[in-house]
């Protein structure tokens, strides 16, 4: 086996506000040597890079893949034979539903050291922003993630829309924005309101959040309406409407 010199370290750049980067975070991409950047991380992080590190874009987004995802992981082999610090860097945190466990089996299976620094995925961090608490004394004691967006040959058929709806009192639902109207559709199905109300958050925490509240009957007209687009996270619940409440009153710090 080809002698490993370097460490992969998988790093979650949080979901775009670049206050919200860990310190462990920063100090990585100040000292890297290499970093390989999805496509949803944000500007004012990408600055953050040493000036001497080479910068890969490694970025997928939907119907568009700069590397696919065998590619990627070659990429981290081969640039951790050649390099002390290697950062593969992923919007949001690298196990919520950022491939960053395929990925690290990967890179163990090639003999190659590798470490996570999590980070603020944006399931968390959006509704916050948008002043949806996902827990509340008197709306919700119980929060469930699950993605909208399933890959096909994946190890089971599909999400159980009806289990996820009996399975918690607040739903966050990632990458779901393109199958909004299955998902609605089979919740209610499974016993939710159609009054339900449902928000989504796009581009959360950075200076172009938009936010977008209807009910489950009524949210994929309002999409189509407003023409509501990826990346977005979708919250499901009782608590959205604090968000009249709380929203109003939510300033984002300069940064």
């Amino acid at each position: 086996m080809t002698q490993t010199v370097g460490k992969v370290y998988l790093v979650g750049a949080g979901p775009g506000d670049p206050g919200l980067l860990t310190i462990k975070g920063k100090v990585l991409l100040e000292s890297a040597d290499v970093v390989i950047y999805d496509a949803l991380v944000s500007a004012e992080i990408l600055a953050t890079i040493s000036p001497h590190a080479e910068k890969i874009d490694a970025g997928k987004r939907m119907g568009r893949h700069s590397l696919l995802q065998h590619e990627t992981t070659e990429l981290l082999v081969a640039k951790a034979r050649e390099h002390a610090v290697v950062v593969r860097l992923k919007g949001g945190d690298p196990f919520i539903f950022g491939r960053g466990g395929e990925e690290m089996e990967d890179l163990v299976a090639a003999g190659i050291s590798v470490e996570v620094v999590p980070g603020v995925t944006s399931g968390i961090a959006a509704p916050a922003y948008a002043g949806i608490p996902l827990t509340h004394r008197n709306y919700s004691s119980s929060v469930i993630f699950v993605t909208g967006h399933e890959m096909a040959g994946k190890y089971r058929p599909g999400v159980d829309w009806s289990a996820i709806a009996k399975a918690a009192e607040t739903i966050v639902v990632y990458m779901g924005i393109h199958n909004l109207d299955r998902i609605a559709a089979e919740l209610t199905a499974a016993g939710l309101a159609s009054n339900t109300p449902i928000a989504l958050v796009r581009w959360g925490t950075t200076p172009k959040q938009q936010e977008l509240v209807a009910t489950l009957e009524t949210i994929v007209r309002e999409v189509e309406i407003s023409q509501f687009s990826a990346p977005s996270i979708a919250i499901i619940g009782n608590v959205v409407n604090l968000h009249h409440i709380l929203g109003s009153h939510y300033a984002q710090t300069d940064m």
